[in-house]
């Protein structure tokens, strides 16, 4: 094992795919002679070439389409934008082609790509750029949609995503890319679609993604003083949910409390909610809490921005509720 940091499993992943295969190919701004906003392409342009490493101008639209449309004459492109807010831009070229090319026309155009850039907030970014649309490309059919929140899940993901034949939504985070974490130095792939147990406990189910997760590690330190035991999941893929591993959980805890960096209206905690509570009712000792982002556009304020998004005093006072303890 070696430690690395987030940028560069990365870069490791899209590199190591790219020596695999010729097929693929990353394009976005600032990818190449920047070395990628976040210098998660550093070196890539030397390795492989301007034709393999494209940079852009500032057109999700435009290249987000030309992404789609190479998947049709055999390439696999990554496609990289600067931060999933900007993404909006180039959103029809998503939704309205890459999702729908396979059933379309007929099976016969799979779409290959992998749209990948930083989601969520990342301090004083205020309103436009600090937005969560996990929710929103979840509930597309078509599309798989991955949050990592550690680089060794981000590296695998990443290079089954690349390997996949179906668009894939691939939302990593500015505050991530600094994070270290250790990395097997052999080659390794993560199955898409399957949550792990980050840590293992008897009293509760916490149910998280990205790098909000972090909260309910500190929380999960804080209650395991006071005598309640955790178990915490990791998502890693928001869609294909999942259900099993939290179902499961749940059996076994009979609480539940979901942490999600989003708005609180339709949401995927909202979706796990209903999922939990139709299946799982006989087994649920307390109402599902669902902890959330606060229902309005990020606030620039720091102050504002500390109240807005969920932290780990918030879990542990939901994680209490659900036991009868508040």
């Amino acid at each position: 094992m070696k430690t690395i940091q987030f940028r560069e499993a990365i870069l490791q992943a899209m590199t190591e795919e790219m020596r695999r295969d010729e097929t693929i190919y990353l394009m976005g701004e600032e990818v190449a002679e920047y070395n990628g906003a976040y210098k998660a392409s550093k070196g890539m342009l030397d390795e492989f070439g301007p034709e393999r490493v494209i940079d852009t101008p500032i057109s999700e639209l435009g290249f987000a389409g030309i992404g789609v449309g190479s998947t049709m004459t055999g390439n696999r492109p990554i496609i990289e934008f600067m931060t999933f807010n900007f993404a909006l831009v180039g959103i029809d070229q998503i939704i309205n082609n890459a999702a729908k090319i396979r059933q379309m026309s007929g099976g016969q155009f799979p779409c290959p790509i992998v749209f990948r850039g930083p989601t969520g907030s990342a301090g004083q970014l205020a309103a436009t750029h600090s937005q969560a649309f996990e929710s929103w490309y979840a509930n597309c059919p078509g599309l798989k949609v991955i949050v990592p929140s550690n680089p060794y899940d981000a590296k695998g993901l990443l290079k089954a995503s690349i390997r996949d034949d179906d668009p894939v939504i691939f939302m990593e985070s500015e505050q991530m890319y600094g994070d270290k974490g250790e990395v097997p130095e052999g080659e390794y792939i993560l199955p898409i679609g399957v949550a792990e147990i980050k840590e293992k406990g008897t009293d509760v189910t916490i149910v998280s993604f990205g790098k909000i997760i972090k909260e309910a590690y500190k929380a999960s330190k804080i209650l395991q003083e006071e005598g309640i035991s955790c178990e915490i999941i990791d998502l890693r893929t928001v869609r294909p949910l999942d259900f099993d591993t939290v179902f499961e959980s749940v059996k076994k805890t009979n609480r539940l409390v979901i942490l999600e960096e989003a708005w609180p209206f339709g949401n995927v905690a909202t979706e796990i909610t209903y999922q939990v509570q139709s299946q799982l009712f006989d087994y649920l000792d307390a109402p599902v809490i669902k902890i959330n982002t606060a229902d309005t556009p990020a606030p620039y304020s720091p102050v504002l921005l500390q109240e807005w998004l969920p932290n780990a005093n918030d879990v542990v006072a939901a994680v209490k509720k659900v036991m009868y303890q508040d």
